[in-house]
């Protein structure tokens, strides 16, 4: 190194000192112009020693950035830290600089065998290593826990008059055009840090004392092998102060003496934009990764060309943004620098910018830019060379294999279960769900309620990675590793739910080899538990699993046969279950009756289609019947809660099991004078509350809406409070129109609803009869929508029922 570049970083002989900002693209640009100038003969950079192995991989051809180092303890996966580096990132512009120079790359900064093992002693999860998003060099990349320590950036700033430090670092650093001098930022940055150092020691993080001493017995084994002048560290400028310092080896050991130490693996790892925002809760990350990156990577004109990219995507959103827009912003951004004195429009400028010209002055599109600009979806990608667990390479094959590319970005996967591919990707979404893998979620589908398709909701986080070595304990592919999950799930069960559950995951992952153990478990716990509530909690599962396996193909006989035991256990033991229960009690077993109904109908469809195989013909009209039976003897108890009661004679209304009148009988009985009012309030509640459709059957039902109005006229006013909460309750969960409605029937007085008051004329508003006319006005517009016409020429024609007194009704008829 010449004599005139010694003499301008530093006052004497010793290392070449690049203090930067972490994910800086002024200080990246600073550090290629001083390595090139510098041209030392080995490059140190902060990170953990054991990425030496893996320095060759971060300039390989497949390795698009932003990844990250990725360390974890061997034997406990969950323990582990993270080095992000963006392209932008000083340390990984070092790094491409030495590897086109043919430099070696060392890192310096104290092991993660030592940092991991610390933070397994309970010492602060703040101080896992890792470089931050400011001009320091500790803390953050381990862990979400806030590091109570001073921010460099934040203090410099508010001591040059600023009120926010991102906007300082623009103006003294990114908007600085390259002088003369490339080692002047340096040695400015250097003597700031040393300033503070001399009056905040460090920080708040002892911690960074024994990093420092690591980091110049490490300075000091490279200078004895390439020369005292010949070697460059590239590190947060917080420590440049430090390891200027003349402290001697035996002090240095001091400090590091005892360490606990732990074995740690360490690979890359894909990193998005989004994980480097602080926003993203990375403690050590920075505000707007998509802005630097563009600072980093435009030719010139940065403004022009940021602005210009916003319009494009505001005009891929359908918003009318012209080049006339473009032009008008960067004039606007471009003043308004000039009025707040600084030297180039920054983020701030740019997005007033945007807000103001392209937006309109409304904030809904701008965090549209915000997310998909500022900061960004960008994920990226390490090369096949890198170290990876068996199920790792594993997974990356199935998604090659599936074309199932992760992405940062979330997105709908729609799968059709007849197709073949789409029948393995919801295979290995769901064994990835089992291992704790949350790639994708079920989402709801449009369109389609059948078992055949499936929704998925996909994003992939850096985190998952670590999740993916967790799960490498259960096996060494996708397959083996849910498969042994699964087993050791079902043992370690808590309750019957759960192993229902478990096999109805089983089942759509298509685990075979785990199904019978989970069986043998579930038949076990069904055995012994007495418990309704359990049993009713693990039927409407088990009863989906069958659903599940019909459509997959796969033999569900041995379910069949255990979930028609226990509806049989549910149907033996409900009545007394019932019974004396209080209102919270009522009111959670209210949806056992519920969920029971649901499987219960399943079953019945399964059994008639004998798609359960063997046990078909248990499965048919019999169980219905039994549940009907059960039901109506549920309605008719006086000792069973009044929202179960309501219930039960709701479903058996909706079931077609009730005669005319006979649930009008119902609700008389439950609503007379001789029934305590907050029973029969919960009765209502059971009956038409729920949200079950509830509001329009008493629109429809003038029996059953006078006897209700009957009822509430009733009530003591002693009794109103107690019993207004429950109806309140159940009729605020009607749809507006519905309580519209029904206040308006109820308005117009008694002499409108009810059974034995109603006039000759019914319910106002409602006609005696049906108006055959009107009703058959819809009939075209039906037939459209069923794909058939309506008249002689089609086969189809309407037939009018004549009324009854409320009844009658216009349907298709298919004639010859």
């Amino acid at each position: 190194m010449s004599d005139e570049v010694r003499g301008t970083i530093r006052a004497g002989e010793g290392p070449l000192l690049l203090g930067v900002r972490h994910h800086g693209p002024g200080s990246a640009h600073a550090v290629r112009a001083a390595l090139e100038e510098g041209a030392p003969r080995v490059v140190l950079i902060e990170g953990p020693p054991e990425a030496d192995a893996l320095v060759a991989l971060a300039a390989d051809e497949g390795m698009r950035p932003p990844v990250a180092l990725l360390a974890h303890v061997v034997d406990e996966p969950g323990r582990s830290a993270f080095w992000p580096l963006a392209e932008f990132s000083p340390e990984r512009v070092a790094i491409k600089w030495a590897a086109g120079a043919g430099v070696p790359v060392r890192f310096m900064d104290l092991p993660a065998a030592h940092s991991l093992a610390r933070a397994e002693e309970g010492q602060d999860a703040a101080d896992a290593p890792g470089p931050s998003g400011d001009a320091d060099g500790g803390g953050g990349g381990g862990g979400d826990v806030e590091a109570v320590r001073i921010d460099p950036l934040a203090v410099l700033a508010e001591t040059a008059g600023y009120d926010d430090p991102e906007r300082w670092w623009e103006d003294v650093v990114e908007h600085r055009g390259a002088g003369a001098d490339v080692f002047a930022p340096f040695e400015a940055l250097g003597e700031a840090m040393g300033a503070l150092r001399e009056e905040y020691g460090t920080g708040g993080h002892d911690r960074d004392l024994v990093r420092e001493a690591y980091m110049r017995i490490q300075i000091r084994a490279a200078q004895r092998e390439f020369g005292a002048d010949d070697v460059a560290v590239v590190c947060g400028a917080w420590h440049v102060p430090a390891l200027r310092q003349k402290v001697t080896v035996a002090a240095d050991r001091a400090l590091l003496k005892g360490l606990p130490k732990v074995k740690v693996d360490m690979t890359w790892v894909p990193w998005t934009h989004r994980r480097l925002s602080r926003a993203s809760g990375y403690g050590a990350g920075i505000a707007s990764p998509g802005w630097y990156g563009h600072l980093f990577s435009a030719p010139d004109r940065p403004v022009e060309r940021w602005l210009t990219k916003v319009a494009r995507l505001l005009r891929d959103e359908d918003r009318l943004v012209s080049s006339a827009h473009v032009i008008e912003a960067v004039r606007l951004a471009d003043t308004l620098a000039a009025m707040r004195g600084r030297p180039l429009p920054g983020l701030t400028e740019t997005t007033d910018a945007i807000r103001a010209v392209m937006c309109e002055g409304s904030d809904v599109p701008l965090s549209l830019v915000h997310d998909k600009l500022v900061v960004g979806d960008v994920l990226g990608e390490v090369p096949d060379a890198a170290p990876a667990v068996p199920l790792q390479r594993d997974l990356t094959r199935l998604q090659r294999k599936l074309r199932l590319k992760p992405e940062a970005l979330e997105r709908e996967l729609e799968l059709d279960l007849r197709k073949e591919t789409d029948a393995a990707r919801s295979r290995l979404l769901h064994r990835l769900r089992l291992l704790g893998i949350g790639w994708g979620e079920p989402a709801a589908s449009r369109g389609s309620t059948g078992t055949f398709r499936e929704t998925w909701r996909l994003r992939w986080e850096p985190e998952l990675s670590v999740r993916v070595a967790e799960a490498g304990v259960w096996g060494t592919t996708v397959l083996a590793a849910a498969t042994a999950r699964a087993e050791s799930d079902a043992v370690g069960a808590g309750a019957l739910a759960d192993v229902t559950a478990l096999a109805e995951r089983c089942l759509l992952a298509e685990l075979p080899d785990a199904l019978p153990v989970v069986m043998r478990v579930l038949a076990d716990r069904a055995a012994l538990d007495a418990d309704v509530g359990h049993l009713a909690q693990a039927l409407p599962a088990l009863v989906r699993s069958l659903r599940y396996g019909d459509v997959r193909g796969t033999d569900t006989a041995a379910l069949g046969e255990v979930a028609v035991g226990l509806a049989e256990r549910v149907f033996v033991g409900l009545p007394p279950a019932c019974a004396g229960l209080d209102q919270d009690a009522a009111v959670e077993m209210r949806g056992h009756v519920d969920a029971v109904h649901q499987a219960v109908g399943l079953l019945g469809e399964l059994g008639s289609t004998g798609s359960t195989g063997s046990t078909g013909s248990a499965l048919g009209a019999g169980m219905r019947v039994r549940w009907y039976s059960v039901l109506r003897g549920l309605g008719e108890r006086d000792s069973v809660a009044g929202v179960v009661r309501g219930r039960c004679v709701r479903i058996l209304m909706d079931g077609g099991e009730l005669a005319e009148g006979e649930a009008a009988r119902y609700m008389g009985l439950a609503l007379s004078r001789g029934t305590e009012p907050a029973e029969a309030a919960a009765w209502i509640e059971g009956f038409v509350g729920g949200g079950s459709g509830g509001g329009m059957l008493l629109v429809h039902d003038e029996r059953l809406l006078g006897l209700v109005d009957d009822w509430l006229s009733g009530v003591p006013d002693r009794a109103f409070t107690d019993v207004l909460p429950l109806l309140r309750r159940t009729f605020s969960a009607y749809e507006p129109g519905v309580r519209r409605t029904l206040g308006e029937l109820v308005r117009r007085g008694p002499g409108s609803v009810g059974g034995s008051t109603a006039v000759a004329g019914g319910i106002p508003g409602f006609g005696t009869e049906l108006d055959a006319e009107r009703a058959d006005a819809v009939l075209p517009v039906l037939g459209l929508l069923l794909g058939v016409g309506v008249g002689s020429g089609s086969g189809v024609a309407p037939r009018s029922g004549a009324s009854d007194g409320g009844g009658g009704g216009n349907e298709f008829v298919r004639v010859g």
